[in-house]
């Protein structure tokens, strides 16, 4: 997988693709800076996004989902813990034992 462009370039070559003069197409735009039209596409659709201009999730919105689907494996593991020994020690206290 190629490395990523850094975001500072992706964010100046989104802002000349938006204010670019009638008759300048994407793909010259993207010619000039050395990526594939297709890739121009995607980051002006995400940008469009991250503004809020389309809905969307956003990057932020897409990393706190993540942390909050991590934070619910850990505590459902913990809880799954704690149900196995409290079924052991109450076992345990049975009589005749």
């Amino acid at each position: 997988m190629p490395k990523p462009y850094p975001e500072e370039f992706r964010d100046d070559v989104v802002r000349v693709a938006r204010n670019r003069e009638p008759g300048v197409h994407l793909k010259q735009i993207a010619a000039d800076f050395g990526i594939s039209e297709s890739c121009l596409t995607n980051w002006l659709r995400t940008a469009d996004v991250e503004d809020g201009v389309k809905p969307g999730t956003t990057s932020e919105q897409s990393a706190t989902e993540r942390e909050l689907r991590r934070r619910v494996r850990l505590l459902e593991q913990e809880n799954e813990v704690l149900r196995r020994a409290a079924a052991y020690l109450s076992q345990a206290n049975l009589p005749g034992k």
